[in-house]
């Protein structure tokens, strides 16, 4: 009775299983973000712009520089991003606005080390006396993206996108098109004062 029974669970197992086995396929991780709603800011510095309302908090100070200088943080707790914003005054100068787009480029392009490619897409509303550029840096870089905007006489705007983890091009990719995509509502909504 004991050789039955084993017999009968080997056969069991050798004919029962006739179906091959398929593996699943990859799952990939789905972030959903909320729709973007935009609201005007104004503060002491020069200019206004409208700005995602998810965002938590935006602090700006003066700077300390041979020009009227602010900085301001927009930040995104929930996404862990901030967007850094340096207001520069010109002072109708020539040499500080070459300065001024030097360093703004340079900045940019100190990122080739590290960077898979960076396409530049230039920014121009006459009417509001606006130029720039907007540079999406992909790879493994500490920010993924950074503009310029200047009315070529008194204002220069820079501002560049960072986390608050380890620079990992695939991990980042979708809060740095959604945070991207208000970066450029900055610029296009921009007013000097």
């Amino acid at each position: 009775m004991k050789y039955y029974i084993l017999f009968l669970a080997i056969a069991t197992m050798c004919f029962s299983c006739k179906e091959d086995y398929t593996p699943k396929p990859k799952a990939y991780l789905r972030l959903v973000y909320p729709q973007p709603k935009y609201a005007k800011i104004v503060s002491e510095v020069p200019l206004t712009f409208e700005t995602n309302t998810l965002v938590s908090s935006m602090k700006s100070k003066k700077l300390v520089a041979p020009t009227e200088s602010y900085g301001i943080n927009i930040e995104y707790p929930s996404l862990k991003g901030t967007i850094f914003l340096t207001y520069k005054a010109i002072d109708g100068d020539e040499k500080n606005l070459t300065d001024f787009l030097r360093d703004a480029q340079k900045f940019t392009l100190e990122h080739t080390i590290k960077a898979d490619e960076i396409p530049f897409f230039p920014y121009e509303n006459k009417e509001r006396k606006v130029y720039g550029v907007f540079s999406e840096v992909k790879g493994n870089v500490a920010s993924p993206a950074q503009f310029y905007v200047t009315d070529s006489v008194k204002h220069f705007l820079i501002g560049s996108l960072y986390f608050k983890a380890k620079p990992n091009y695939d991990s980042i990719l979708p809060a740095a098109n959604y945070i991207q995509k208000d970066m450029i509502r900055i610029m296009e909504s921009l007013h000097w004062k």
